[in-house]
């Protein structure tokens, strides 16, 4: 790399719905700003896990071939924005960084020094499932952090409930990120800006594989 002032790191941004991308994009430009996105999308992942009963043997092997073929389209790093699918990126081993959409969020929620944190989804599926998925993160990491979670109205400020930092559920919250902790005065961790802060720091290690 003869001109590292002009060098554009590709982070593959693979997603199962149009929703997630903006922001994810979003996220690299404000936390990765040097990175050039390159959006794929298959927007039948979440119809088809849902019609399948969630995240089949079938599946799994579509999005392990999606992250194959974006590496080999040149990926320096790859950001699955779709939580269901997670736990493909803990098990790729592509020799770039491949994360989970929200694993780097957790890990700055667990990080933070916070007490009480609370987890907040537009919609109740989506709060169970993070709230679960938090909790558990917090258990293997040994956290004593408390979580709470709570359905917002779009546009609304949910009661903290006590808590000192939020948590957000879906990268479609994520615009309001600094509008929530203004209101709130409190943390926000959203995904897509913690994941862009991860791929960042982990390509300028020199882009050693992640198993987050």
């Amino acid at each position: 790399m003869s001109d590292t002032a002009s060098y554009r790191p590709r982070i593959a941004l693979i997603s199962a719905t149009p929703a997630a991308t903006g922001p994810a994009v979003a996220g690299l430009a404000d936390a990765f700003p040097a990175a050039e996105p390159w959006n794929l999308l298959d927007d039948a992942l979440l119809t088809d896990a849902a019609a399948q009963g969630g995240l089949t043997p079938a599946l799994a092997d579509r999005m392990r071939r999606l992250i194959a073929y974006a590496v080999r389209g040149g990926a320096h790093g790859v950001l699955l924005t779709c939580s269901l699918y997670g736990p493909l990126a803990e098990r790729a081993d592509e020799g770039v960084p491949v994360l989970a959409a929200d694993a780097a969020a957790f890990e700055a929620a667990l990080a933070g020094g916070h007490q009480r944190v609370l987890v907040l989804a537009s919609f109740e599926a989506a709060l169970d499932d993070s709230l679960s998925r938090f909790r558990a993160a917090a258990r293997a990491a040994h956290s004593p952090v408390e979580a709470v979670g709570q359905v917002v109205a779009p546009g609304g400020l949910p009661d903290t409930a006590g808590a000192d930092a939020v948590l957000l559920a879906q990268y479609s919250l994520a615009p309001r990120a600094d509008e929530l902790s203004s209101a709130l005065g409190v943390p926000v961790h959203a995904g897509p800006r913690a994941a862009a802060r991860a791929l960042r720091a982990e390509i300028e290690r020199g882009g050693a594989s992640c198993s987050e």
